[in-house]
């Protein structure tokens, strides 16, 4: 008799309605301009949805959120303590009529290894350089600068972009600590860029700029989901980059789309007397090569993956 009143017990409280509150542990990193491209924030911009000031905060506070915080991605050496300055002053110009060009208010992140004259060093990752401040923007700085863009912050490398030793890991400075894959913080995020991958991957900025000698932006435009942009040696400045190889070096776009892509590789053409191998580019050069894009240009392309061994 025990054992049937102890069950009818059982079934009677199962029966009833249990109000169970279960706390979400998973954080939310949603975010107002997930993959937003250099187009829709311009047309944002346009229509008054944003101001350049609007945007940048938003990425500063998506960097803060989960790159100093959250998941940690330790894809930023330093934040522009300007970037919101520079904003206001592009937002009057934008006002008064005066728009440069398609980068005007966008937000970059630029490699750690390109010199900004302002208020953050140029450290390659290294401890001795964590106070070296450059007398004059790189090149490509300038280029910057003048198409309107937002240099936010500077992205982590690995030391030295990788030029220091046999044995090192892609991503990681005594200054920056270990760059992680925002697609997966266990995987490499791979190359010496791997800090302008991995923050414009989790949309920390819209555009990135990074640096290659041998695959530091191929590897981690495809480790970490972008479009990368190696030019040919000499279309694009390396004066005010720190060097490894003279025939082989050259900065390149990393971005989402490969509109964006394109569109900064044009604002980051031109001569510059200080890298004597961008003469060969003069006259040859475009400064917009957006005509040259296809639409549809995957259209009855088939994409596979090998599935066999490796």
């Amino acid at each position: 008799m025990r054992t049937i009143i102890i069950l009818i017990s059982v079934l009677i409280f199962s029966c009833q309605t249990q109000t169970t509150t279960v706390e979400n542990t998973t954080p939310d990193y949603s975010f107002a301009l997930e993959e937003a491209g250099i187009a829709q924030l311009q047309e944002q911009y346009e229509n008054g949805t944003y101001t350049i000031v609007d945007v940048v905060n938003i990425y500063l506070d998506r960097i803060e959120e989960i790159d100093r915080n959250g998941p940690q991605l330790n894809s930023i050496i330093t934040v522009n303590p300007d970037a919101l300055q520079i904003a206001e002053e592009l937002e009057t110009e934008r006002k008064e009529g005066n728009i440069r060009g398609p980068l005007h208010g966008i937000p970059v992140i630029i490699k750690d290894n390109i010199d900004t004259h302002d208020k953050m060093p140029n450290t390659a990752g290294s401890l001795i350089l964590k106070d070296s401040y450059p007398d004059q923007d790189a090149f490509i700085v300038k280029k910057l600068r003048e198409a309107g863009a937002v240099i936010i912050a500077k992205a982590n490398l690995s030391e030295w972009a990788n030029f220091h030793s046999t044995f090192s890991s892609s991503g990681w400075s005594p200054l920056g600590g270990q760059t992680k894959n925002p697609y997966d913080l266990t995987r490499n995020p791979c190359g010496s860029s791997a800090g302008t991958g991995a923050s414009i991957s989790a949309n920390l900025a819209v555009v990135g700029i990074g640096t290659e000698t041998n695959g530091s932006i191929t590897c981690p435009s495809n480790n970490n989901g972008l479009v990368g942009i190696k030019p040919t040696v000499g279309l694009l400045s390396r004066s005010g980059i720190i060097p490894i190889s003279f025939t082989q070096d050259t900065p390149g776009p990393m971005t989402r789309t490969v509109r964006d892509a394109v569109i900064t590789l044009g604002a980051l053409t031109g001569v510059d007397n200080a890298d004597s191998k961008t003469l060969a580019s003069e006259g040859k050069a475009l400064t917009d090569y957006t005509p040259y894009l296809k639409e549809n240009g995957l259209k009855g392309k088939k994409i596979g993956y090998w599935t066999g061994p490796m």
